[in-house]
């Protein structure tokens, strides 16, 4: 029995959307000025908001470092919650103007991940980037800090130091 033979076609098509995304698409390529002006005003709103918006997401962290305290035995589940809640603070702190809570969630992210034990002293740094962070947002202290950024960070650091060895 002869089998008749298969014929395949490959279709390639360009892809029109790379060329949009980087500018190589033909005419011209704009943002209106009054979509920029509102993306803008909707920035600023949220970045006044934000201060309230992250004592959230501070006050579930301080939950969690309170579960470490009274249930040792749930640390890893605290920790892995922790975890997750500073992944979110790390993106967004620099977005709106505090890019020390960037910093301290960033530090709190990492030292969070995965550990095999879990010691009080490793609770205790906890709560010291907690403290960090309440004072950035009860200060409303945004950029770098100044002076006030700098101690926020040396004793941030130095619990790190005490805590870590």
């Amino acid at each position: 029995m002869d089998k008749k033979p298969v014929i395949v076609r490959f279709y390639r098509f360009k892809n029109r959307l790379k060329e949009k995304t980087a500018g190589l698409a033909p005419g011209k390529v704009s943002i209106s000025p009054e979509a920029l002006e509102a993306a803008e005003k909707a920035l600023t709103k949220m970045a006044e908001d934000y201060p309230d918006w992250v004592s959230g997401l501070v006050v579930k962290l301080q939950e969690q470092h309170g579960r470490c305290v009274d249930t040792p035995e749930s640390r890893r589940d605290c920790f892995e919650e922790i975890h997750r809640i500073a992944h979110d603070m790390k993106g967004q702190g620099g977005t709106f103007g505090y890019p020390l809570i960037t910093t301290f969630a960033d530090s709190l992210y990492g030292f969070t991940y995965k550990r095999d034990e879990i010691s009080d002293g490793q609770v205790e740094l906890i709560k010291a980037h907690l403290d960090a962070m309440r004072a950035v947002i009860r200060g409303r202290v945004s950029g770098t800090g100044g002076e006030i950024g700098e101690k926020l960070t040396d004793s941030l650091n130095n619990a790190i130091q005490k805590y870590s060895a």
